[in-house]
């Protein structure tokens, strides 16, 4: 696994052989940082990642100077391995939380900048995702969500959706958190591929 840019940029990481997550592929990764940098500046953004696997995308916001990353892994080896790279990196500003992703959202009090979740595919449940995201305390108005799944799954008919993106056979949706007063706020629907 690697970094692809910022402060750790290029850096490299041997995943355990017996890590049972799906990472987000490099050229998915790549292109939806992209994405996301076009939306938020991340310099000083506070990030929360949901089923962070081998922590890849956390460690992508880290390396791109985001002021705080939580990540949430219910499984010990993702989770142990996700601790040890922190700190490989002797990075401070990163919260590795062992548990499970949707209890998380339940409790959750604190409201982030951006919110990126990567369900299993097969997950049951996994539908009611997007939707339990955006009505949590995770985020505020303003919050930017993204949603990593598979080409089953449609989710522009949630409140907030405004772009699908497609880099081989990953899929994003991308939400923007409006104000209650204010649904002008959302940009403007792209759907590039």
């Amino acid at each position: 696994m690697r970094i692809i840019r910022g402060k750790y940029g290029r850096r490299r990481f041997d995943v355990p052989g017996n890590i049972t997550a799906r990472p987000t592929t490099d050229f998915a990764r790549e292109n939806i940082f992209n994405v996301i940098e076009n939306i938020v500046d991340l310099d000083g953004a506070t990030a929360l990642d949901l089923f962070a696997g081998t922590g890849a995308i956390s460690l992508e916001f880290l390396s791109r100077e985001c002021a705080s990353v939580t990540c949430v892994e219910k499984a010990a080896t993702q989770y142990n391995f996700i601790r040890r790279v922190v700190q490989q990196l002797n990075a401070a500003n990163i919260n590795v939380l062992r548990g499970d992703a949707l209890r998380y959202l339940e409790t959750c009090r604190s409201a982030y900048d951006i919110v990126f979740a990567d369900p299993p595919y097969d997950m049951p449940g996994f539908a009611e995702v997007p939707a339990r995201i955006l009505s949590s305390g995770a985020v505020r108005p303003g919050t930017l969500v993204i949603v990593e799944h598979s080409k089953a799954h449609d989710f522009s008919s949630l409140p907030g959706f405004f772009d699908h993106r497609q880099y081989g056979s990953v899929n994003f949706s991308l939400f923007r958190v409006a104000s209650p007063d204010d649904s002008s706020s959302q940009p403007s629907e792209s759907n590039q591929q």
